[in-house]
């Protein structure tokens, strides 16, 4: 029997996957995560106090990269917010040459796979991703420097993981939780990717990207609107913040998407017409899709 259960997970290449447990929506589940997410922070200290050679939109261009790497091998959606928490811990302790940047990422990249995947991304196909630039052993020796400066602690709570805590605390109705959490994941990418909000707590970033999506998508509350403030008010006391930190974060969210749209906007314009002032955007979460 066990060899032919390994046939059904291996030889036809599917991967075995856990279905949804409801116990981990238990109260005391979220308590545990707020408890517990400080402590997994990179320290607060400017990037430049730490690093030489390494600046926040070389950390961002990085970040992309290791999204696309996430999209291209399927990966489970909390292997890329994990791997840019074990990023920014480590440059946020030690200094790195830019050289070597992309190394860290994809040693990140290998040990997020490795806690969250059923099947973890190789060494090859990592430096594959590369171009080769990274050799393996040079991927293994960084695996376990990173390792070292994380203290073995790798277990970090990401903003992903409050989302489906959260979006009962909104009280929407079933039909609509669908596109919310789409949306809010994507704002959550948003938020890993830019520096600016390396700082915030997941907690925060995931109630104010599910704020963000809720507000932008107009979604009612049992046919009545579900005011903006009513819904932080609802979210900030789930995560036990001040409603108005969390509207702040909310609106840089908002903030950072604006910029983003108006960028690709920009890049899809043809070069003669790319100096011409660009029409105004729409209210940021006013969208459907968003790709990043």
């Amino acid at each position: 029997m066990e060899a032919e259960g390994m046939v059904l997970c291996t030889g036809s290449q599917r991967v075995c996957s856990a279905q949804p447990d409801p116990c981990l929506l238990q109260e005391r589940v979220l308590t545990k995560l707020l408890e517990t997410e400080e402590r997994y922070l990179p320290n607060r200290r400017p990037l430049s106090s730490i690093q030489l050679e390494i600046e926040p939109h070389m950390r961002s261009r990085l970040a992309g990269w290791m999204l696309e790497v996430c999209e291209e091998e399927s990966c489970e959606k909390e292997v890329f917010p994990l791997a840019m928490n074990y990023l920014d811990r480590f440059l946020s302790v030690m200094p790195l040459e830019k050289s070597r940047l992309q190394l860290l990422g994809s040693a990140c990249l290998f040990l997020a796979s490795k806690l969250r995947e059923t099947l973890p991304l190789s060494v090859e196909t990592l430096c594959a991703y590369t171009a080769h630039s990274s050799r393996p052993e040079e991927l293994r020796t960084m695996e376990l420097l990173l390792l070292n400066k994380l203290k073995w602690d790798i277990a970090a709570p990401t903003a992903l993981e409050f989302v489906e805590h959260l979006i009962r605390a909104t009280g929407l109705p079933r039909v609509k939780e669908q596109v919310v959490r789409k949306h809010t994941e994507t704002f959550i990418a948003l938020c890993t990717i830019d520096y600016e909000f390396v700082s915030y707590p997941p907690s925060m970033i995931g109630a104010a990207s599910l704020a963000a999506a809720v507000t932008g998508l107009h979604l009612g509350h049992h046919g009545l609107s579900l005011a903006n403030r009513e819904l932080t008010d609802r979210l900030a006391n789930s995560i036990r913040c001040d409603p108005e930190c969390l509207r702040a974060c909310q609106e840089q969210v908002e903030i950072a998407l604006q910029a983003r749209l108006r960028q690709a906007q920009r890049d899809t314009l043809p070069q003669h017409v790319k100096s011409e002032e660009l029409e105004r955007s729409r209210t940021p979460t006013d969208i459907q899709d968003v790709s990043l």
